[in-house]
Order: structure tokens, then C-alpha cells, then sequence
């Protein structure tokens, strides 16, 4: 097995640890603190599509949404100094910077490795958990992804497809465009003959709000090359993920 690295992001991995690890710890003089910084593209260089860009800049400015969360307490009626609530706005604040991490990361930076293989069947990993931001009303949807592509030279380590889908999914999205957005960039970095991938997920915009329904999932798909072009080859996908029934 050949091993090719163009440039693994390992700064971008840990920086995406610290802004957990962050989120999770006592709030420490947190006042003082204006923005966390997170790298903002890839080595690599290479540009990303339209619809999953790297913002420039690299950082969150946590000042700037504290204000803002302080403001909305003010503005339901609640008193944002009382003791439960003081350090709400910067805990929000934290707590967006490391939801929205992926806005400054470049997804294609964890297929930079890949290895040389002949394999040509199907790669399938099922049940990749995954959480996002709908961006119509700000509220979390959460399911699971099956990803598969058939290579054509190239494999890549399983855990980089579920490291793609979580910067992809951490920003304002809508299920839709993630799914596609995921099917693109592997079809363009891995050059297989093809990718799918199926999305499963609840939105609380719809379970919590509105027309409350909370049994409700959402499934979407996008396939890719052979997986579009040959039913068979879509038919053994779908037995493999779901069975024959």
C-alpha cells in the first residue's frame, strides 16, 4: 500500500479540540477574552466550492455575541445581571464559536492523505453520527450519515470521511445543501467512480417549534457518478446499508 501526504491539517484538529475543550471549561476571566482564532485554510491551497467556503479573518468575535445574547434577554424580559444569567452571554458565545468552528476550516485538508490502493468495490462507513445548525431558525439537527464511494486508485482513511462531514455540518446549514456538499468534495479530492451519501436527521426546528412533531425524520441523498449512472450498483448500496428488505 502507497501512502501520498499532500498536507494533513493537524493544527486544524487541535485547534477544533481547544474550542470543545473551551466550550466545556469554568468561564475564567472570561470577559476579558475578545475572540478565539481558528485556522483558516489548508495548506494545500486549494479553493473550495461556492457553497463551502473558508471565511477569511480565522477567528470568532465572542465580544461581539455576548452582547448580542445579553440583548436578547433584555429583550424577553429577563434581567441578564441576576445570578443564573450573568455568565449566560459569553457560555453562548463559546458555545457558537465552537458550532460554527467549521466556517474557518478547510474540509479538504483531511483528504490530503490517501493511499494507493486496486480496490474498486464499494467503501461504505454507516452511521456517522453528526450535529448542525439550521440556519432558517438557529436550532440544532442532529441524525446520522452513510458515506460510500467506489475508489479508483485512491482510499482514504475511514475517520477522515466523518472528520469532513463535522467541518462541513459545524456552520449554518440547511440538510440539503450538507448532503451535497459532502458528495462534491469527495467526488473532487478522491477522483472515484463515485460517492453517495444519505443523510438521516431530526430538526428541532420542527420538533420544538412550530408544527411539533417529534417522531419527524428527514432523509436526503446525493449520488455521485456510478451510483447515479447504474441501478445496480445503487441497489447494492442500499441493501448494504439497509438490508434486503
Amino acid at each position: 500500500m502507497e501512502s501520498r501526504d499532500k498536507s494533513p491539517c493537524e493544527s486544524n484538529v487541535a485547534e477544533t479540540a481547544r474550542l470543545k475543550a473551551s466550550a466545556d471549561a469554568e468561564l475564567t476571566g472570561a470577559d476579558s477574552e475578545a475572540s478565539v482564532g481558528v485556522n483558516s485554510t489548508s495548506e494545500s491551497g486549494s479553493p473550495l466550492d461556492t457553497r463551502a467556503q473558508v471565511l477569511p479573518g480565522g477567528k470568532v468575535d465572542l465580544e461581539r455575541i455576548a452582547r448580542a445574547v445579553r440583548e436578547i434577554l433584555l429583550a424577553v424580559g429577563e434581567n441578564p445581571d441576576r445570578d443564573g444569567l450573568r455568565d449566560t452571554p459569553m457560555r453562548v458565545a463559546r458555545m457558537y464559536a465552537e458550532l460554527f468552528g467549521g466556517l474557518y476550516q478547510d474540509p479538504r485538508c483531511h483528504l490530503d492523505k490517501y493511499f494507493v490502493e486496486k480496490y474498486d468495490e464499494i467503501v461504505l462507513v454507516k452511521g456517522i453520527s453528526f450535529e448542525s445548525m439550521c440556519e432558517h431558525h438557529l436550532l440544532p439537527f442532529h441524525g446520522q450519515a452513510h458515506v460510500a464511494y467506489i475508489p479508483n486508485g485512491k482510499i482514504v482513511g475511514l475517520s477522515k470521511l466523518a472528520r469532513v462531514l463535522e467541518l462541513l455540518a459545524h456552520r449554518p446549514q440547511v440538510q440539503e445543501r450538507l448532503t451535497e456538499q459532502l458528495a462534491d468534495l469527495l467526488m473532487q479530492e478522491l477522483e472515484p467512480k463515485g460517492v453517495a451519501v444519505i443523510m438521516e436527521a431530526t430538526h428541532t426546528c420542527m420538533t420544538i417549534r412550530g408544527i411539533r412533531k417529534p417522531t419527524s425524520v428527514c432523509t436526503t441523498s446525493a449520488m455521485r457518478g456510478v451510483f447515479k449512472s447504474n441501478l445496480s450498483t445503487r441497489t447494492e448500496l442500499m441493501s448494504l446499508i439497509y438490508g434486503s428488505k
